[in-house]
């Protein structure tokens, strides 16, 4: 695929760029060698190669799932400005 000039300034009127025909004259060889590469990577035989989203392998890093700091509501509540029956008192909001 071959952009010329027009096509360039099509792209930048979808873009909403402004730009001058010195500009559009240096974009669009540009443009031309970045549509070839595109061109050349979808020449590349990736038969058998599975998708991947990432280079490095990720692998998501679980912990054990237990309870290691529970029953400290009498310490969680000590910060609270009131507390009642075990629970944050909060003022009652009506609109």
């Amino acid at each position: 695929m071959s952009v010329d000039h027009a096509t360039v300034k099509k792209i930048a009127s979808l873009a909403r760029l402004a730009i001058s025909d010195a500009e559009v004259e240096a974009l669009a060889p540009e443009l031309n060698k970045i549509l070839g590469f595109v061109e050349q990577l979808g020449e590349v035989n990736v038969s058998g190669v599975e998708p991947m989203t990432a280079v490095i392998p990720n692998k998501l890093r679980l912990r054990e799932d237990v309870v290691t700091d529970g029953n400290v509501r009498e310490k969680v509540l000590a910060n609270a400005p009131q507390a009642e029956h075990g629970f944050f008192a909060v003022p009652k909001v009506i609109e």
